[in-house]
């Protein structure tokens, strides 16, 4: 009875029993590790007893809902959705009122038993029934409310309702077939003769101004979401604080207003003792963060206080925006804000405040009143964070302009992270809407043998439509912001997760499924209401169809060239056989660059770090790397992409700087519209940025480029291959052709 019981709460949990393998082959998830995940939603899962009294509660509560608390709906003249009333009240006249957005309102009648029946459930000895029916209604796109009532109006229930378009936005030149490509960076690994040992706004616009200036479309970043500015060491760009905010370490602190009226500011940067600290922050080859950010706080510390003297005390221009960013901002803002205003304040007392689980219990929610009366009583501490993310969206805002006036078709494109760490604001700030006794990963696959565990907390999907998708919504809003498309790390996010019991190793994970259509609707309203193109990165495990949902919306596939290969032969695909609906790329940052792959450094290097489990493993590995390898070699020359000098058996084929460029402008003659290229490849680099399966084993997402980035656009062959690519791009589109 316990295992029927289980096995009906994953089923409405979406939890899943089967799924299908990174290599094709059908795996079934360990029956503990499904309990495992409902006990982390809360359920007691020790007895049958136990288990039906939830079940019970959950079917009450799902029932007595007249209407679901969220309806999204492509616009049309008619909007579908399902009504539950007890079956004697299924007979009677509804009142239906929308006010939409705008403050419009529609109203109208129904009558449930006039539509479809769809459902019928009896609880203690009321039978529910549930009738498909339908509103017509002229409405807009947006955000709207539905309230359902009696003929007396009384209120039976409630709904945000969304209306949104069939498809995700793409600009009319990219519909109309043009080719794209850019660079895609870590943001953080710029070097420049000017920055503090990171990679700041400044150096992006730079950049941005030089791709410009070769025919490039856009500049690709790495996540820029909160990190924490008081335990620097917790760089991951792919496990933040907060994926609304941004980080704050790229902030180019010289180029703040107010640190032109700051004197001690000034006085500080210009010390001779500051500018050896800084010489020495930017010489390594990985970044120093904690060095980094120490510098920047300090400096910020005098440049903040100079703006509350002279722009706060004075009610000026400047600080009537900052207030304006503030309440724009909202409790959002308010809650980054004082959570780095309080880690900065425990780690100062000595307590390592690595996350809010290690603080005083009393500080370890938002919503406490030992918070509140901090927020009070350190009002500056928290303006300062405040401050700070008003500088660093300034800063991005800045850097799309140069974008903009630098005529890139598409500008900035920025990266959305699938989800946050155990210790950040928004579990902190929201403990009901994430798992913490859970966390998201991957299950085995090409790239992580062992499978990988994120360590992070998924979002509950139930608690999610419960309000409303808001957190969603906010999170695609925000990412929104200063650029012209969004990427979305692990698109499969939007379907399904890999959800990995608390204390288990990755492969003892099952998928969890996710409302897909419902959010990407919502992505697609929030895509045309912010003029933003998305790129879905959809590789690892992927079920069937996928595919072909993603397009239908409006979502550009991520395709990779390594794992572009046919399954009955093993050969490369040519990348004029990729979708158009994409963006296509050589590498990424969870792989080797070009030179490590051929060179096989990734494989040398994983053995090093314990990621096979054997030697058999790893020799079958190098095994198909060296096919791979010839493979890549034999598609070049199929098709005329590398010269009859470079030898046709990769025994004798070295990764060279033609072969490198070679490659790339392989690439750039393909369909994809988009086409991103890595700066480490234009600079012939070895290391690679990440390792997954690892953390403390790899210095992940700390090594910098090899030459700063006045050197790499003073590159003449570096320039040459870029108007290559240019020229390529353009006849692939058919200009000049």
């Amino acid at each position: 009875m316990v295992e029927h019981h289980l096995q009906q709460l994953c089923s409405e949990h979406g939890i899943e029993s089967n799924y299908t393998d990174a290599w094709g082959n059908p795996a079934t998830v360990v029956p503990e590790s499904k309990a495992k995940l409902l006990a982390a939603m809360g359920y007691s899962v020790s007895d049958a007893a136990s288990l039906e009294l939830q079940i019970h509660d959950k079917h009450i509560h799902d029932w007595a809902q007249p209407v679901a608390p969220v309806l999204v709906c492509h616009s049309a003249e008619s909007y579908a959705f399902e009504i539950r009333l007890p079956k004697e009240q299924i007979s009677n006249l509804v009142k239906w009122t929308i006010t939409t957005e705008e403050g419009n309102v529609v109203e109208g009648t129904l009558t449930p038993i006039e539509g479809q029946k769809v459902s019928e459930h009896e609880i203690d000895g009321v039978v529910y029934q549930g009738y498909s029916v339908s509103i017509w209604a002229d409405l807009p796109w947006g955000y709207h409310q539905l309230v359902l009532s009696n003929p007396v109006d009384q209120v039976l229930g409630h709904s945000s309702l969304i209306v949104t378009p069939a498809a995700c936005y793409s600009p009319q030149h990219v519909i109309d077939g043009a080719k794209l490509w850019g660079p895609s960076v870590q943001l953080y690994c710029l070097r420049s003769t000017r920055n503090w040992g990171v990679g700041d706004f400044t150096d992006l616009k730079f950049l941005l101004k030089q791709v410009a200036g070769k025919g490039g479309d856009f500049v690709g970043l790495n996540p820029i979401h909160a990190l924490y500015p008081s335990n620097p060491e917790s760089a991951s760009p792919y496990s933040p604080s907060s994926r609304r905010w941004l980080n704050i370490i790229y902030i180019d602190v010289t180029a703040i207003a107010e640190y032109s009226d700051s004197k001690a500011a000034q006085a500080i940067v210009n010390s001779a003792e500051f500018k050896t600290r800084i010489e020495a922050l930017k010489s390594p080859e990985w970044v120093d963060y904690t060095g980094v950010m120490q510098a920047k706080i300090e400096v910020l510390d005098e440049v903040f206080a100079t703006f509350k003297a002279e722009q706060l005390s004075k009610n000026t221009k400047r600080a009537r925006a900052f207030r304006d960013f503030v309440k724009a901002g909202g409790d959002s803002l308010l809650e980054q804000a004082a959570f780095d205003a309080l880690q900065r304040h425990f780690y100062a007392e000595g307590i390592n405040a690595w996350g809010w689980p290690a603080w005083p219990e009393e500080y370890q929610d938002f919503s406490t009143d030992a918070v509140k009366a901090f927020i009070k009583k350190h009002k500056a501490k928290v303006d300062f964070f405040a401050f700070l993310q008003f500088i660093a969206d300034e800063q991005l805002q800045q850097a799309n302009a140069v974008a903009d006036e630098s005529g890139m078709s598409l500008g900035l494109y920025r990266d959305l992270a699938v989800g946050v760490s155990e210790g950040s604001t928004e579990l902190w700030a929201n403990k009901g809407l994430y798992l913490q006794d859970a966390s998201v990963g991957a299950p085995p696959d090409v790239l992580g043998p062992l499978g990988q565990n994120w360590g992070l907390p998924p979002i509950d999907p139930e608690q999610a439509r419960q309000q409303a998708y808001k957190p969603f919504i906010d999170l695609f809003r925000s990412n929104m912001r200063h650029c012209g498309a969004l990427r979305i790390d692990h698109v499969m996010a939007l379907l399904r997760l890999w959800w990995i019991p608390k204390g288990e190793t990755a492969d003892k994970g099952a998928y969890v499924y996710y409302p897909i259509d419902d959010l990407l609707a919502i992505l697609a309203l929030e895509s045309h209401r912010n003029q933003c193109l998305i790129i879905g990165e959809d590789l690892g495990t992927v079920p069937d169809g996928i595919f072909e949902t993603l397009q239908e919306s409006g979502v550009y596939s991520y395709r990779v060239f390594f794992f572009e290969r046919s399954k009955e032969d093993g050969g490369f695909y040519a990348p004029q056989h990729y979708p158009v609906q994409a963006m296509s790329t050589l590498t990424t940052h969870d792989m080797p660059t070009l030179r490590g792959f051929w060179q096989c450094d990734d494989l040398k290097l994983g053995k090093e770090l314990g990621l096979y489990v054997d030697e058999d493993v790893l020799q079958t590995l190098y095994a198909d790397r060296h096919d791979s390898k010839q493979r890549i070699l034999d598609s070049l020359h199929g098709m005329g992409a590398i010269p009859d000098h470079i030898s046709k058996d990769v025994n004798w084929v070295a990764m060279t700087k033609e072969l490198n460029f070679a490659l790339q402008q392989h690439m750039a003659a393909g369909s994809s519209a988009l086409l991103a290229l890595q700066l480490e490849d234009w600079l012939e680099m070895e290391k690679p940025v990440n390792v997954p399966g690892t953390s403390s084993e790899y210095p992940n997402w700390r090594r910098k480029l090899t030459h700063n980035l006045e050197e790499l656009f003073a590159d003449k062959t570096v320039g040459e291959l870029l108007a290559e690519l240019t020229e390529i791009r353009k006849k692939a589109f058919g200009v000049g052709a």
